[in-house]
C-alpha cells in the first residue's frame, strides 16, 4: 500500500505545503487504494479522476514564499452523494436521480473547492441520506472495510 494514503488530511496538507508531495501524487495514491478496495467496500461508487486531475493542474504551485489558495490546497476529498458536484453524477442514492448530472455545485462543494480541496469521488449514501446503513438501489450497500461481511 502506498504510504500516502495513510496520511491524515492535516499531514497531507503539510506535505503539500512543503513540496514533499504533489496533488497529483495524492490523487494517484487515492485512486490506487480505491481500485484495490472499491468493489469489496463500495464506499466511493462515483470517481471523477479526470475532473480532479484537471482541477489539480489549475492550482498554483507552492513554494516557501507562496501563500496557499486555501487551507485544503491540493487535498483530494470525497463528497457525500447528497451534494451536487458540477459535471458529476449526483444521485442522492435514489433511482429518481440515477442519471442526474448537475451544471452547478452545491455551496458546500464550491466552498471546499475555493479552499483548494479537490473532489476526487462521491461517497455512497442511503437514499436521500435516510437510514443508519448505507444501502440504495442505485449503488447497493457499502461494506465495512475491516470486515466486508458487515456493513
Amino acid at each position: 500500500m502506498n504510504d500516502l494514503v495513510k496520511l491524515t488530511a492535516r499531514q497531507a496538507v503539510f506535505e503539500l505545503k512543503r513540496g514533499a508531495v504533489s496533488s497529483l501524487e495524492l490523487i494517484d495514491a487515492a485512486l490506487d487504494r480505491i481500485d484495490a478496495t472499491g468493489d469489496a467496500v463500495n464506499a466511493l461508487p462515483t470517481i471523477c479522476a479526470d475532473r480532479a486531475r484537471d482541477y489539480a493542474a489549475q492550482l498554483p504551485d507552492l513554494d516557501e514564499s507562496d501563500t496557499p489558495r486555501g487551507y485544503l490546497h491540493g487535498l483530494p476529498i470525497a463528497i457525500k452523494d447528497l451534494k451536487d458536484v458540477a459535471g458529476v453524477r449526483s444521485t442522492r442514492g435514489s433511482p429518481i436521480f440515477a442519471d442526474h448530472v448537475p451544471d452547478k455545485s452545491d455551496l458546500l462543494v464550491t466552498n471546499l473547492e475555493d479552499k483548494g480541496g479537490i473532489v476526487l469521488a462521491k461517497a455512497n449514501t442511503p437514499e436521500f441520506g435516510a437510514g443508519a446503513n448505507t444501502f440504495n438501489e442505485v449503488f447497493g450497500k457499502t461494506r465495512n472495510p475491516w470486515d466486508t461481511s458487515k456493513t
